[in-house]
């Protein structure tokens, strides 16, 4: 579904993220992962070169403007053209707004939503010549708010934001943006999470279970292919019908 398409996915180390890099490159993309550090790209690629899946990585700070664009020009010059870009980085949190420090709420604004914008302009200029897909990575918590740990959710809002505005702003260039709201899923930030949240939240499913990060790929494999050409500016829930 992907052939000769070259794709680019942020948080690719693990989760929802590496799950997209394998389930891209089963559909014959060309994938390049971002990580945030060398020693968990290089663990990842190590995995994924044992499972017959090879791809490319890096570990760019996404803060920074400078070095994500000198990134993004070795990738356009190593392949020739970037048409897939999945911003999947990103952050969660936990605590009661009186226990959360400012450093704290700005550091989960500069993951989850500053380094989708430094990404997306990186990116823009060279696929406004050819069209081109951008994903991002939302979540059930931003239609639905979420007990504690505001900063989440509210960066997840801000990403839905973004990608509507950009849809409209890059349509007229054949640049698609939509996003992929997940529900609970079976991931490390999710385990981190404590019981007494996750539970409740899981009786709640009515498909009664939660999702895969298989079940969150193949989302972003439908809209990063032919099959969603005429989808852009929207925040697709893959929640199993989970309503909170």
């Amino acid at each position: 579904m992907l052939k000769d398409r070259v794709a680019i996915v942020t948080g690719g180390t693990r989760g929802i993220g590496l799950e997209t890099v394998r389930v891209f490159y089963e559909n014959k993309a060309q994938v390049v992962l971002f990580g945030s550090r060398k020693e968990t790209v290089e663990e990842a690629l190590e995995i994924l070169k044992k499972e017959g899946v090879i791809v490319k990585g890096y570990y760019p700070n996404l803060n920074d403007m400078e070095e994500v664009e000198k990134v993004v020009k070795m990738i356009q010059e190593e392949y020739g053209h970037i048409d897939i870009l999945v911003n999947n980085a990103g952050i969660s949190a936990n605590k009661k707004i009186e226990d959360t420090t400012t450093e704290e709420f700005q550091k989960i604004m500069d993951l989850n939503v500053n380094a989708i914008f430094n990404m997306v302009k990186a990116v823009v200029p060279m696929m406004k010549e050819q069209g081109g897909v951008i994903l991002n990575t939302s979540s059930m918590v931003s239609i639905y708010g979420q007990p504690s740990g505001v900063g989440y959710p509210a960066s997840k809002f801000a990403v839905n934001g973004m990608t509507k505005s950009l849809a409209r702003e890059l349509a007229p260039f054949q640049i698609r943006v939509n996003a992929v709201a997940p529900g609970i899923t079976r991931t490390d930030m999710v385990s981190s999470l404590p019981k007494e949240m996750i539970e409740p939240l899981i009786k709640t499913i009515p498909l009664g279970r939660i999702g895969e990060p298989r079940d969150i790929a193949n989302a972003f494999l439908f809209l990063a292919s032919d099959l969603a050409s005429y989808v852009t500016g929207e925040i697709l829930s893959v929640d199993g019908a989970a309503r909170s």
